[in-house]
């Protein structure tokens, strides 16, 4: 279900793109900052490296509210009362029974509580011990911060190709204008406006998606940090109302 909806995300960020950069297209007027931020007026225009980097860039944009959509979901069932939060209740084998089946239905979400307190009820429910079920939530924190961290592999390589089309962009323009060069007489009154207005496109792709790179690279690291804090709330909330209200009747029985 959670991979159905990033591709959701992934399909709307795309057509986005395209509504974006037609718009642009039809609409813009011949100006020199649409130059630098589109490619207008450079040969193979709207099929220009500029515009490829915007499709690159809302895409990224499509997995950062993907990422943002996923904290708020978590943030939301931390708030749902899953498990008690009273100053009294005790959790024994037999009453955990109800939290697990509730639990296991949410498995499948991108959540991060689900799958710890499945984890730990597993683990207390199998060794009846509150130090290795504790042992196993330290780990599941380390799992599922792990796991995070892998999520965020898309949205880096986004960073690094956006880059690295700013460069293939600027190699490519820097080759058009001297193989430009070659192909005038060197006294043509219009050689060195020619060359150096290819030349200044060409360094416009490099511009452009350092920018881009950067922009992502913020908002990567804001979302980043929010779901850190999210997960830390969640095995925080784990310790308090589970672990510590874990209670085995049989090491407390009367001799």
């Amino acid at each position: 279900m959670s991979e159905i909806k990033r591709i959701y995300f992934f399909v709307s960020a795309m057509l986005l793109s395209i509504f974006f950069l037609i718009v642009m297209w039809v609409f813009m007027p011949e100006k020199p900052i649409f130059t630098v931020l589109f490619g207008q007026g450079t040969n193979g225009y709207p099929y220009s490296i500029h515009n490829l980097m915007w499709v690159i860039l809302f895409v990224g944009f499509g997995e950062l509210v993907y990422r943002l959509d996923v904290v708020f979901k978590n943030k939301d069932q931390l708030k749902s009362n899953l498990l008690p939060e009273d100053d009294h209740t005790v959790l024994t084998v037999k009453e955990l029974g109800p939290f697990y089946k509730k639990l296991k239905a949410c498995e499948h979400l991108p959540m991060f509580l689900p799958k710890m307190v499945l984890r730990v009820i597993t683990q207390f429910q199998t060794s009846k011990s509150v130090e290795q079920a504790q042992n196993l939530l330290n780990i599941s924190i380390d799992l599922v911060q792990h796991e995070m961290e892998l999520k965020y592999n898309m949205l880096r390589y986004l960073m690094w190709l956006i880059p690295t089309l700013g460069f293939i962009g600027t190699v490519l323009g820097i080759s058009s204008a001297l193989m430009y060069a070659g192909t005038v007489p060197p006294d043509s009154e219009g050689l060195l406006t020619e060359v150096t207005l290819q030349l200044g496109v060409a360094f416009h792709t490099t511009l452009l998606a350092l920018i881009m790179s950067g922009v992502l690279m913020f908002l990567m690291n804001i979302i980043q940090s929010m779901e850190e804090r999210v997960m830390n709330d969640a095995g925080q909330y784990c310790l308090d109302n589970l672990i510590n209200r874990l209670y085995n009747e049989k090491n407390h029985a009367p001799d």
